[in-house]
């Protein structure tokens, strides 16, 4: 999986209302508006930090973990 298909993958999930979204403030994000890192930005963000993890099972998880019941 390239990151370009990560970065759609995960745009398509922050854009779908069926899946809860939310982004995450952090002091070091100063760079976007009051300080939260977008939803997309903190998934990149995990998946850099551990390259070892699988990008495909890491979004298929994600998408179960956010999913609205």
């Amino acid at each position: 999986m390239t990151l370009e298909e990560i970065i759609e993958k995960l745009k398509e999930l922050q854009s779908d209302p069926s899946m809860v979204t939310k982004s995450a403030y952090s002091p070091s994000a100063t760079e976007y508006p009051d300080n939260r890192f977008p939803f997309v930005e903190i998934h990149l963000a995990y998946l850099r930090k551990h390259p070892q993890v699988d990008p495909a099972q890491y979004i298929s998880n994600l998408q179960l973990m956010i999913k609205k019941r």
